[in-house]
């Protein structure tokens, strides 16, 4: 009798190709079908004798989030062998670092289209065509200096002008 309530053996001794035994360290929490393939990834980088005596030394109420824990990183680990889930953690947080950079870009240009209405009522007289493009290469320095492209430009250019040489 295997220790998954009487079914086949648990994907860890299915893996392994060995008889699940009643209180197999592995049973609850690697089970015969999507288990197999988890179990294979902590094999390969821990293997099953370290894996068990990990899964032994934690109480067994924290033995779910360690079993989790062990399947990330063996899974980041065949995926990136060099760096395992931190490559995948340095990933993150530059996307969290580039999406705050746009967040910062999106909401100076927002803060400049609010005031520009303003500041074109108020000081018309003193706007020329050049000086409106001007304005509009603020945001574009904002863009090359951030290393990001937007897929569209918010300020509108004034094409009436030649282009410079």
């Amino acid at each position: 009798m295997s220790a998954n309530n009487g079914g086949g053996p648990c994907g860890a001794c299915k893996f392994l190709r060995r008889k699940c035994v009643k209180g197999c360290i592995f049973a609850p929490y690697f089970d015969s079908d999507q288990g197999t393939a988890h179990f294979a990834a902590v094999h390969k980088v821990f293997g099953a004798s370290n894996a068990s005596k990990m899964l032994q030394r934690i109480p067994a109420h924290k033995r779910v989030d360690a079993v989790i824990t062990l399947c990330y990183e063996a899974l980041a680990r065949v995926r990136d062998p060099v760096h395992g889930c931190v490559g995948h953690i340095f990933t993150l947080q530059q996307q969290v670092v580039n999406l705050q950079a746009e967040l910062a870009y999106i909401q100076a240009r927002l803060s400049m289209l609010q005031c520009l209405p303003l500041m074109l009522s108020s000081q018309a007289q003193c706007l020329s065509p050049t000086s409106l493009h001007s304005l509009s290469e603020i945001g574009s320095d904002l863009v090359s200096s951030s290393n990001m492209s937007m897929p569209f430009d918010l300020i509108p250019h004034n094409h009436n002008r030649l282009p410079s040489s």
